[in-house]
């Protein structure tokens, strides 16, 4: 199954969602006034073996899923795109993943934010984009940047994905594929990290808290670094050692105001 790479061009008008905060607070990661362009409908290719459809299910794979999935249930897709790429039950292929991800996107980009399924087209169009940045070696998808950013892009905006939020964030901090751009950087941080996505949570805790890219607010920062540490998998040592250097230097008055600020984010959470 091959879908053409031809230019989709679907125009959504999205409204910025702006991170409130008190103009006391000042910069928290969001660019006031700063206009979103409209979102554009990325088209995806599927290459021909990843989406091609099995007679057979393999084994250790369940022979109703894969039903499923050639009927096109985005769920049984997504769980199928997910073992192959984990390698899962089955022998782990990268490209048969990337074409249960594209099948998903191809047939779902245009559902409704808040159709029962969206989360799972915005995580496919995530899955998409991260293979865009890496390319899948001895394989027709190469490493293309833009592509991956017009992934991130559409899930992040359209759908409202937070960790495309904070993987499009990545890309304008480093200038891939993107213009660098501190501040539209950590605009996408910003929003990444008020829905609870602690990897965003931890570098733009870390940016306001050095402040050497973004205006110093050192209490912020250090509450941020605080709710990625606490959310930070086992392996993520890079974000505690991140709150470790953080609370290292920061004054009694940080750390007071800090926790302050992290128990009206708790509360504001609960209400």
């Amino acid at each position: 199954m091959r879908i053409s790479r031809g230019a989709v061009f679907v125009a959504f008008a999205w409204g910025a969602v702006c991170v409130a905060a008190p103009a006391a607070h000042a910069f928290d990661g969001t660019v006031p006034g700063q206009s979103d362009a409209t979102v554009t409908l990325p088209s995806v290719t599927a290459p021909v073996t990843g989406g091609k459809a099995l007679k057979k299910a393999p084994s250790g794979l369940p022979a109703g899923l894969m039903a499923l999935a050639e009927e096109g249930h985005p769920i049984a897709q997504w769980r199928l795109g997910r073992m192959y790429a984990n390698g899962d039950g089955v022998v782990q292929d990268d490209l048969r993943a990337f074409g249960y991800f594209s099948r998903i996107a191809n047939a779902h980009a245009e559902d409704s934010p808040s159709a029962p399924q969206a989360a799972i087209v915005a995580n496919a169009f995530v899955e998409l984009g991260r293979y865009y940045l890496e390319g899948i070696p001895n394989s027709k998808i190469k490493r293309d940047a833009e592509r991956a950013r017009e992934m991130f892009s559409y899930a992040a905006s359209y759908f409202g994905n937070a960790d495309a939020q904070y993987d499009l964030a990545r890309l304008y901090l480093k200038g891939v594929g993107a213009p660098h751009d501190v501040k539209y950087g950590a605009r996408w941080l910003g929003l990444a990290a008020q829905k609870g996505q602690h990897q965003a949570q931890a570098v733009l805790g870390e940016m306001l808290f050095k402040g050497d890219q973004l205006p110093r607010q050192a209490a912020r920062g250090l509450m941020w670094l605080t709710l990625a540490r606490d959310a930070a998998a086992p392996d993520e040592t890079w974000i505690k050692d991140s709150y470790n250097r953080a609370i290292a230097k920061a004054s009694e008055d940080d750390r007071a105001m800090a926790l302050q600020m992290l128990e009206h984010w708790v509360q504001g959470r609960r209400d």
